[in-house]
């Protein structure tokens, strides 16, 4: 019978498996990829991994999300994770926008909806003892500084950015820059020494500023507007943290425990502009220590064949669906349903961990 899920081991991953199995003890960093509807797919494992299995070995742990991926993070960090977790599923399902929509227009619904999910209680996953959330943005840098809201600019900056990504991912660069708001109770020093081109900022989360750093984090460039008057962030206009960390190829080499990474793909992209070059994916070696020490855990294809039109929620649903919102809620919902599969067989899995079963990067 085929498994429903997908495991990847790092090296050091494996061989630590192989001598003590998997622990929850162990696990010291949970990254979460930006990648809108598709996140959706994680909730079992979100449910499992925070509503017990982690719980029942408490420590100090990052959390590090962009978009999709910092809005499941910071429910992780709830005192009550598994009822934040099914209302982020029942929020982020039951959006629902007319045919002709403009960026203000949907930048209002979802702030909207981010009031509704925080529920008030912002002073909870900010100030979690042991559970850091860290959401990463992108502030625009070069011509994307200076767009004024303007689309024309933002459509000319974007543009630019792309042409030179295309290049090399380190022109990106000269457009963007990484902003990490995180726990103040963890500096984030894992990500401060530099690992790659971007140039970093780090702001503390707070009350003031956790609604307005969730919803930069996901403002995809000319579908939503850019962010600006983060308290406590550098002024500027801040987009989705998917730009630049789509995949959250970070530095997990530098963490001595293990990085328990469910994502929605079982290979890593960089950045979002690098989707459509293969050749930018993430690969192990000596040369790219940064997976070594990480369990990645995904659906499988057979498992993927098995959902609503043979494939993962995503984005272009709202288009695929229109204003047949019941039909896609109704999909969607069932895809989430099924994901409950893929936390029985990683449960199983890491009871009786079978290496033969986990492939390498």
């Amino acid at each position: 019978m085929s498994s429903p899920i997908t495991i990847r081991l790092g090296a050091r991953a494996r061989q630590r498996i192989a001598a003590e199995g998997v622990r929850a003890a162990d696990v010291a960093i949970v990254p979460a990829a930006a990648g809108g509807p598709k996140g959706l797919i994680l909730h079992g494992l979100d449910c499992w991994m925070f509503g017990g299995w982690l719980q029942a070995a408490p420590r100090q742990r990052k959390l590090v999300g962009a978009s999709i991926g910092a809005w499941r993070m910071a429910m992780s960090a709830f005192d009550d994770p598994l009822a934040a977790h099914r209302r982020l599923a029942r929020l982020y399902v039951g959006q629902r926008y007319p045919a002709r929509v403009t960026p203000a227009y949907v930048s209002q619904a979802v702030r909207a909806l981010l009031d509704e999910l925080l529920d008030g209680r912002a002073a909870e996953p900010v100030g979690h003892a042991e559970h850091h959330v860290s959401v990463l943005t992108t502030r625009g840098a070069g011509p994307l500084a200076r767009t004024d809201g303007r689309r024309w600019r933002e459509v000319a900056g974007f543009l630019r950015a792309a042409a030179g990504n295309a290049l090399a991912r380190r022109h990106l660069a000269g457009s963007m820059e990484r902003v990490v708001f995180h726990n103040r109770r963890d500096d984030a020093s894992w990500l401060r020494q530099p690992f790659d081109a971007f140039r970093g900022h780090f702001v503390g989360l707070d009350e003031a500023n956790l609604r307005d750093a969730l919803l930069a984090s996901g403002a995809i460039p000319l579908l939503l507007e850019a962010v600006s008057g983060i308290a406590g962030a550098p002024a500027g206009a801040y987009w989705d943290g998917g730009l630049i960390d789509y995949h959250l190829h970070l530095p997990y080499q530098r963490e001595p425990g293990l990085v328990l990474y469910p994502h929605f793909s079982d290979y890593l992209v960089p950045g979002w502009l690098d989707k459509a070059m293969p050749w930018r994916r993430a690969r192990a070696g000596a040369g790219n220590p940064a997976l070594d020490n990480v369990i990645l855990v995904s659906p499988s294809a057979e498992f993927v064949a098995t959902l609503p039109n043979g494939k993962l929620p995503d984005r272009r649903d709202f288009q695929f669906y229109g204003q047949n919102h019941a039909a896609r809620n109704r999909d969607w919902t069932r895809a989430i349903a099924e994901s409950e599969r893929l936390a029985e067989a990683f449960a199983r899995w890491c009871e009786q961990p079978d290496l033969a079963r986990a492939a390498a990067f």
